[in-house]
């Protein structure tokens, strides 16, 4: 992951000349404050200022939130600023648009919400962003510090319930510091591995007088980051790539947070390893290039698995080797060498022993690794049996005409009828790995999901945020499931009041369909509280929400209404009626062994 550099600090005849300003402000009678100008903003007068102040020194464009009781001071001000805020309807919405923001624009995504409720709604967004190192900041109103501690209205200890899920948090108690906090918490989101951060601002602080601005972006003294990894480690490495014979590189999100698909990319090419690559790092290499094994893992393809179970050297970017990766840490890779390149040392040896421990920027290091190897590994033989598993293991599928839809045909569809940048949101569940394993990412930063919380719910929020960081010239599609949309389908309010050009389809099969899927697995087709056997008509709720509502039942309807959709400039939904019993394979079972993938329900 890169680490960016903090911003140029002010020198110090400007700290002098600030001081000097701010002792003006202090003794200069109100009415003879000049106006503001483009080149001399209004002084700050309050704690609210301050954190607005703070944003908008940080390039902060857009923000998420949901108004309420103690965070109102926050949005008063926010009313003078150029910083445009999208009301949200509810504040995990709010959260989740953040965090795609962040995912998509590849700076911190802002949410904002009240005390209370407002905050613990945020949890499930900050949690999602913990566990997959996305950069977002929140910011909390809380009760008057001197209510603090007495279960006053809408009170909750937001620090003590966020702080498992948060790179760091803050309780910021004083006017003058608040803004400076405001900007630590969003240097520190993105800095080194990237996270959530959170501020709480309670409201006797945000409302209290201070002339006080606020500092610019930078993290403490305290934090450091390694950029570069240890040269002698990178040198044995090096020859150990260059006396492989099955070598594989496997890049993670990490390579996509730190801006190194380029240089991974090129290390691969060069030395003609083939890649496979974790759901979050999906887009870090282009799934049409020949060395391509696409994703791997629990359903990942049958030849990245095969890759990964057979290979000998492994250079692994960016990946926290989670266990729908591994499956079994005993079966993955066993006959390979690791070498792990991540900014994060705590992900060394963590689930995945590292034989060359590569601690440092993700670019930096695979650069460092460029210099060092001279010779390619000779491994044609390897790359020919790499091919074959991809003809051996096609992921194919039929389209009988008697049977409904099939969910893959859709997905197929709507990557054709898109530009290659396209942004992919998702939901959580079945619809995701069909998204995942049958639309064609070649660009970083294109495929937005949940992936080591796996919260439902995900994909429309996340397209709302990802609409606002994308270029205008790129489609936002929201490839959903019934279950997923019914959790946060409110935001299509939100959409349709922003005029959002989105398309959303939902993969309706009436049941959550992962969770039908393992039951009929493991549970002997008991189908518990998974079976809806009925759902709300979701174009004609589209209607009512104002966008704009279509419906497939048969394969001869599924090109010109994906065509209809994405013209359609506002947001659209489509009520894809799927094929209820279609499955997602390949499938390793939880902690099974990657190599021995099934295909079909009778091989689980």
């Amino acid at each position: 992951m890169s680490e960016r550099a903090p911003p140029v600090t002010a020198t110090e005849e400007q700290h002098d000349d600030q001081e000097t300003q701010e002792e003006s402000a202090e003794t200069a009678p109100t009415k003879d404050v000049e106006p503001a100008t483009d080149a001399q903003p209004t002084p700050v007068t309050t704690g609210a200022e301050s954190v607005v102040r703070a944003l908008e020194n940080a390039g902060v464009e857009h923000a998420f939130g949901v108004q309420g009781g103690a965070i109102m001071p926050v949005y008063d001000a926010l009313y003078d600023s150029e910083i445009h805020h999208v009301t949200m309807a509810h504040e995990q919405g709010a959260s989740h648009a953040a965090d795609a923001y962040g995912i998509v624009s590849g700076e911190p995504g802002i949410c904002l919400a009240t005390s209370g409720p407002g905050a613990t709604n945020l949890v499930t967004g900050l949690a999602d962003a913990d566990m997959d190192s996305d950069p977002v900041v929140a910011l909390t109103g809380q009760v008057p510090t001197e209510f603090v501690g007495n279960d006053a209205f809408q009170e909750t200890d937001t620090t003590g319930v966020t702080m498992p899920v948060t790179k760091t948090n803050t309780f910021s108690s004083e006017p003058d510091r608040v803004g400076t906090d405001v900007s630590e918490a969003f240097a520190l989101a993105s800095e080194g591995r990237p996270g959530p951060t959170l501020v709480d601002l309670p409201k006797d602080v945000t409302n209290a007088e201070t002339d006080r601005e606020p500092d610019e972006p930078r993290t403490p003294d305290t934090y450091e980051v390694q950029e570069r990894a240890d040269p002698e480690i990178v040198a044995a490495a090096a020859e150990r790539v260059e006396n492989a014979s099955r070598p594989i590189m496997l890049l993670g999100g990490g390579v996509i947070k730190g801006d190194a698909a380029e240089v991974c990319r090129e290390f691969a090419i060069e030395h003609e390893i083939p890649v496979v690559t974790t759901m979050p790092g999906t887009g870090a290499f282009p799934e049409d290039h020949e060395l391509a094994l696409e994703g791997a893992g629990m359903h990942g393809t049958g030849y990245a698995n095969m890759a990964i179970t057979h290979c000998d050297t492994m250079v692994a970017v960016g990946t926290r080797f989670d266990d729908r990766l591994t499956g079994g840490i005993d079966t993955f890779a066993p006959d390979a060498e690791i070498i792990h390149v991540d900014i994060d040392p705590a992900e060394i040896s963590k689930n995945i022993h590292a034989d060359y421990p590569l601690i440092g920027d993700a670019g930096t290091v695979v650069s460092q690794l460029t210099e060092a190897v001279d010779e390619s590994p000779k491994a044609t033989k390897w790359r020919a049996q790499c091919q074959q598993w991809k003809s051996d293991y096609s992921m194919a599928y039929d389209t009988p005409e008697d049977e409904p839809v099939k969910p893959q045909f859709v997905v197929e569809a709507l990557d054709e009828a898109t530009s290659d940048r396209a942004v992919v949101t998702t939901g959580v569940g079945q619809h995701q790995m069909w998204a995942w394993q049958y639309w064609t990412y070649t660009e970083p930063r294109t495929w937005v999901s949940s992936h080591g919380l796996g919260a439902m719910g995900y994909g429309l929020p996340a397209a709302i945020g990802a609409r606002f960081a994308a270029d205008d010239d790129q489609e936002v599609v929201c490839v959903d499931g019934d279950g997923s949309f019914l959790m946060t389908l409110q935001g299509l309010s939100v959409a349709v009041r922003e005029k959002l050009d989105i398309t959303v389809a939902v993969l309706n099969n009436e049941y959550i369909g992962m969770v039908r899927q393992w039951q009929d697995a493991f549970f002997d087709g008991r189908h518990s509280a998974s079976d809806y056997g009925w759902m709300p008509e979701f174009d004609t709720l589209a209607e009512a929400f104002g966008a704009e509502g279509f419906r497939i039942d048969d394969y001869d309807e599924v090109a010109d209404t994906i065509e209809a959709a994405l013209v359609y400039d506002g947001p659209s939904v489509i009520d894809v009626h799927i094929d209820p019993q279609a499955n997602v394979y390949p499938m390793v079972p939880s902690g099974g062994d990657n190599g021995q993938f099934a295909l079909t329900e009778d091989q689980l």
